[in-house]
């Protein structure tokens, strides 16, 4: 039998407001599968500008070319993170494909004063492969939303 040793995606995790804890599925996956954490200067006072530069960085410091190419996974509001850079950066080729879940919503009335950086939120489609994961009892955004 004839095996091919493809090389391991390159994966970002993009945690949203508040991070996310030792019991957190993106905690799990990064310590199982040695997977990078985009850390943030504030967790707790996220500024958009200031993310967006962290995810840059990190973008910029994986060798993510050639193929497979990079894979971003972000929850919460690292999925308006990856929305939000992907209007803005001029290195959006080096993402292969991004994988969203429970997005925050930010315009809602609990967290408008919360998180004023961080709209609008950005509609353009992604210029990569995405998928994104709603749920139809998820706080932080209602189903249609999503």
């Amino acid at each position: 039998m004839m095996t091919h040793d493809l090389p391991a995606p390159q994966v970002l995790l993009l945690p949203g407001w508040q991070d996310a804890g030792p019991a957190h599925w993106l905690s799990r996956w990064q310590a199982a599968h040695g997977y990078r954490r985009v850390e943030q200067h504030d967790w707790l006072r996220p500024l958009r500008g200031d993310w967006l530069m962290q995810l840059e960085e990190a973008v910029l410091q994986s060798k993510s070319a050639p193929a497979p190419g990079l894979t971003l996974v972000a929850h919460g509001l690292g999925c308006l993170l990856v929305a939000a850079w992907a209007t803005h950066s001029r290195h959006t080729h080096r993402v292969k494909a991004a994988l969203l879940v429970a997005p925050t919503d930010v315009e809602r009335e609990a967290l408008r004063a919360l998180l004023a950086s961080w709209s609008p939120i950005p509609w353009q489609p992604l210029p990569f492969s995405s998928m994104l994961l709603g749920s139809r009892d998820d706080p932080g955004c209602s189903f249609e939303r999503a």
